[in-house]
């Protein structure tokens, strides 16, 4: 049997950047041999151009982290200070290719883009600026789920961390969840 005949609702691709190549070639076999299930690109949002351009058209839903605002940041906790502008980049493509996202009437999602972004202690990840340039540069109908699930972990602990060394405050969490109501965006969800 089939595993899209036992109930799974989606193919999800998890930070799949590096076997894109592999995907779109073995699409059309499995399309062949009967998927008709939406794919799902679940990515950290540090994907090249060229990778999405081969997605464009085979993707039907688009799930980026977006993690940091700030180049600092970014290359602070992950030595990539790049990842906002190419974050910025990518996400609108994926929005150009798929648009909002868009739930059937049964609950799953059919096709479009649903952001993440994980809140963080002493807003390291630059929420208000994330959830403007969310409304503004893609849509106010955008699906965000700001997420409450930070955890320090790892090198975290080192005093080179130490102000995101703890867990979120509610007071944090609230503020994120009332920046993206400020930006404007009616489809942002709490994700504790």
């Amino acid at each position: 049997m089939r595993f899209w005949d036992q109930g799974c609702h989606n193919i999800n691709f998890v930070t799949p950047e590096h076997v894109v190549p592999q995907i779109v070639e073995a699409l059309p076999f499995a399309i062949a041999g009967g998927l008709r299930l939406p794919l799902v690109y679940n990515t950290s949002a540090y994907d090249s151009m060229e990778s999405l351009a081969l997605l464009d058209g085979l993707v039907d839903i688009y799930m980026p982290d977006f993690k940091y605002w700030d180049a600092e940041m970014a290359r602070k906790y992950s030595r990539a200070p790049d990842y906002p502008e190419v974050a910025r980049r990518v996400i609108k493509e994926m929005h150009r290719q798929v648009g909002d996202l868009d739930i059937a009437h049964d609950g799953l999602a059919r096709r479009g883009l649903l952001i993440r972004h994980l809140v963080m202690p002493d807003d390291a990840a630059g929420t208000r600026a994330v959830m403007r340039w969310i409304a503004d540069e893609l849509s106010p109908e955008t699906y965000v789920n700001v997420m409450a699930q930070y955890y320090p972990a790892g090198k975290v602990s080192s005093s080179e961390h130490a102000e995101i060394n703890r867990r979120l405050t509610r007071a944090e969490f609230e503020s994120a969840l009332d920046a993206a109501r400020q930006a404007g965006l009616r489809r942002a969800v709490a994700s504790a």
